[in-house]
Parts: C-alpha cells; sequence; structure tokens
C-alpha cells in the first residue's frame, strides 16, 4: 500500500512516532487525523480493512506529518510486530503505541452466545491488546521511553445487557493496562486506557433514530462523536501526561456518573 507520504528512513529523534492499530474505523481515523495535525509527528497506521484504511490516509491534513500503512489483524502477535517493525524500519524509533481495534460481541444473553462468539471478542478485544504490549514493549525498553495507549470502554467498567462478551473483554483491557503499567513504568514506559461512552459510527448506520435516540438518552451530554473522543488520546499520548500511567480514562458523556 502507497504511503501518504514520501517515506524516509532516518528521523530526526526530535520528531515523535505513532502507530495506530484499529485506524480505519470512525474513532481510529479521528485519532489519526488529530494525531498528523500535532507537531512534528509521523504515523504508521493499520487496519485488517484496506478500503477503510485508505479512507482515513485520504482524510489526514495537508502538511501533517508522513504516514505509512500496512494491513494487519490485531489478534495475530506477528502482524502487531509487524506494525512496530515498520515504524523502526521507516522512522527510526517508536514513541507512542495506540492499540484502537475492536469488535462489538452479537446482541444477546450470555445462555444464546455461542463459543465463537467469545472467542473473536477475545482474540481482537483483548489478545489485540495484548499483542500491542507484547510487541511494543521491547523497542520501547531500548529506548526507555513510551507511550501505549489502548482503547477500552465506559462497558468494561459498568454493565451492559446483552453484550456480555464484549463488557468483558474491554474489562480486561482496563487491567491489561493496570498491570502493563506497573511492570513497566521503570522502563519508562506509560500504559494508559481510554474507555468511551457511545460514540456516532459506521455500527449505527442500520440503526432507527429512535434506537439512537434511546442511547444518547443514558448519556447526559447526548450521544458522541469520534472527534470528542481525541482530545483523550493526544493527552496520553503527550507530554503533558508524563506523570500519568494506569489511567483508564473516561470519555462518556456522562453515561457512568449515575
Amino acid at each position: 500500500m502507497d504511503s501518504h507520504a514520501a517515506d524516509q528512513t532516518e528521523c530526526s529523534q526530535a520528531r515523535r512516532v505513532v502507530a495506530i492499530t484499529g485506524a480505519g474505523g470512525a474513532l481510529g481515523a479521528a485519532i489519526s487525523c488529530r494525531l498528523a495535525g500535532e507537531p512534528d509527528t509521523d504515523l504508521v497506521l493499520s487496519d485488517v480493512n484496506a478500503a477503510s484504511l485508505d479512507a482515513t490516509v485520504a482524510g489526514l491534513p495537508e502538511g501533517g506529518g508522513r504516514a505509512t500503512t500496512l494491513l494487519a489483524d490485531v489478534s495475530e502477535f506477528d502482524q502487531v510486530e509487524s506494525v512496530v517493525a515498520r515504524a523502526v524500519e521507516r522512522f527510526g524509533r517508536l514513541d507512542v503505541l495506540i492499540g484502537n481495534a475492536g469488535v462489538l460481541s452479537p446482541n444477546g444473553r450470555i445462555h444464546n452466545l455461542t463459543t465463537e462468539d467469545w472467542e473473536r471478542a477475545f482474540r481482537i478485544n483483548l489478545l489485540g491488546a495484548v499483542n500491542a504490549v507484547r510487541a511494543g514493549v521491547p523497542v520501547m525498553r531500548g529506548q526507555g521511553s513510551g507511550s501505549i495507549v489502548l482503547t477500552a470502554s465506559v462497558s468494561g467498567l459498568t454493565a451492559w445487557s446483552h453484550a456480555a462478551p464484549y463488557c468483558t473483554t474491554k474489562a480486561a483491557v482496563i487491567q491489561l493496562a493496570k498491570v502493563a503499567a506497573v511492570e513497566y513504568a521503570r522502563d519508562g514506559i506509560r500504559v494508559n486506557c481510554v474507555c468511551p461512552g457511545t460514540f456516532r459510527s459506521a455500527i449505527h448506520d442500520a440503526l432507527p433514530p429512535e434506537a439512537l435516540d434511546a442511547i444518547g438518552s443514558r448519556h447526559p451530554l447526548g450521544l458522541g462523536a469520534a472527534d470528542d473522543l481525541v482530545g483523550a488520546y493526544s493527552y496520553l499520548a503527550g507530554e503533558d501526561s508524563r506523570w500519568t500511567t494506569g489511567s483508564a480514562l473516561v470519555v462518556d458523556g456522562g453515561y457512568s456518573a449515575p
């Protein structure tokens, strides 16, 4: 896949290198666009869907940092490792790794969900996050610094009926971030996660307006958008969060407040 801009193997250490998995979805595209527009930032963008990844690249701001892309299934460790390797090969380092890939589970009560439903949620939501940590840590330890940001969910802190695999795996992502934060703090690596509430994305396209209204009514600030979340990722990826690790940053329009 062609790069957004000319790739270079040399990169000044003053520049920040960010790798993002799940960059093709609404949230991944919004995060990519925000970080691409920040000073001295180069990107490695990956997703399992080529068309979605192309759309993200097409939406990056003109005059932003360099970007390179590759396809990757986060449930396969070697593919996540390839994302990290691409960052090192093209830009010389990896400062931030955002593990954003995820899937919803089928709508159903626990006794009606299949083993395959659980395994899919486990492999993408949880194992995908584990693979991000496993792949990113060796490079960041060698540098003595790095920030890993995982996408969890407010569902991992509350309880959504008929969504047990999603809630359970997202709760595990929160705990993974906490354990990894403790394990790698002395290596200069920070590990945090963002817990979004419900925001508009392609998965809601088939829902009738009344269903979206019902979801929005549970968020005191109303239904969100991907752009409402990107500030949290920018903060955790940046220097202002240098004393923040092991956190689960909730951005949910007030969903979890009541």
